[in-house]
């Protein structure tokens, strides 16, 4: 185990076409993930790991739900392969390729039958959940690692909703006038 109980992984998103990979530390005792930095090719170098982010907002800690700290604790107790000691490795125990997991992932969804189903997706979903719970958009945002809650209201959170709320309030500034 790296740094005293917090392990390093690789995390993936994809936004549009492309593939990111982030990097990330999982503290079993606290159960939380740290997003620290990313994975980047380098030309002569090959895949390396950076200590930094996207963005300011996008290096954060995040509380992980149960079934996550199970799974990411499972995957961490299985034999150790190649030169780092990664949760996700490639199947040569290196950091994974974002075009392999790219392309993995089309595989995947293709063969679940939901080829419109991306990595982004999922991000998306997160944050509906969170508006669903009636919690502000600052925390989807702090989640989603976004600078403005804008960006995570416009394009990231549910529209279209039947707000049955809304009529209670006018038909109680109407009754009290």
């Amino acid at each position: 185990m790296a740094r005293g109980g917090v392990e390093p992984a690789t995390f993936r998103f994809s936004g549009g076409g492309d593939v990111r990979t982030e990097s990330f530390d999982f503290d079993t005792d606290a159960g939380t993930i740290t997003i620290t930095g990313k994975v980047i090719r380098e030309t002569g170098k090959g895949l390396i790991r950076m200590d930094e982010t996207k963005t300011a907002s996008g290096h954060r800690t995040l509380p992980l739900p149960r079934f996550a700290i199970e799974t990411l604790t499972e995957r961490r107790a299985l034999p150790y392969l190649g030169e780092q000691d990664l949760i996700f490795p490639s199947t040569a125990g290196t950091l994974r390729d974002p075009n392999n997991f790219g392309r993995l992932w089309r595989t995947v969804r293709d063969e679940l039958g939901v080829p419109e189903v991306t990595t982004h997706s999922f991000r998306k979903t997160v944050a509906t959940l969170i508006d669903d719970q009636g919690l502000s958009a600052r925390i989807g945002a702090d989640h989603l690692g976004h600078a403005k809650v804008s960006m995570t209201q416009d394009r990231y959170m549910a529209r279209g909703k039947v707000h049955t709320q809304v009529a209670d309030v006018l038909d109680d500034a109407i009754n009290d006038a």
